[in-house]
């Protein structure tokens, strides 16, 4: 008898530790912890969101910030939040926005673009410093595995 409440008891409670499995790097779904760094190499192709034919045409005139520092892809209930951090060349810079370029072979390619204004170089890296958000659905998210950032010098990637 006392042997049988051992096991039950032994067994509860090594359940109750596997609920939080699902916040470790043992679950394949999460997004890992480390971002990798890469420098661009040469232009990207792009191809244009609205088709060619097209009445109405919008001219986005921001560009790419200077460097991303970071990506964080945090996981809520209908699917993740993706947060990069990037340093502008000049500071005062605004209406930053992550803008999906390709989504090929797995690879959700973002451009991290913000709007320049006239300003002074002679600036700490911490003034110059932006961080701007996306979040992508489940549905979205469904066939991808990498999530790479886009700056004017470099790029970031973050995998599952």
């Amino acid at each position: 008898m006392h042997l049988h409440i051992s096991l039950v008891l032994c067994a509860t409670i090594t359940l109750t530790g596997c609920a939080r499995v699902m916040d470790t790097s043992l679950n394949p779904l999460n997004w890992s912890d480390q971002s990798t760094s890469a420098p661009l190499s040469g232009t990207t192709n792009r191809r244009p969101l609205v088709p060619i034919n097209s009445e109405k045409r919008y001219i986005d005139k921001r560009s790419a910030i200077q460097k991303v520092t970071a990506i964080v892809v945090e996981n809520i209930p209908n699917g993740a939040i993706i947060r990069a951090t990037g340093v502008a060349r000049i500071q005062g810079q605004f209406n930053a926005q992550l803008i999906p370029i390709s989504n090929e072979f797995g690879i959700l390619t973002l451009e991290f673009l913000i709007e320049k204004i006239a300003g002074t170089e002679k600036s700490s890296v911490s003034s110059r410093q932006i961080t701007v958000a996306r979040v992508l659905t489940f549905a979205e998210l469904e066939n991808i595995h990498t999530i790479r950032i886009q700056s004017a010098t470099n790029q970031q990637s973050k995998s599952r």
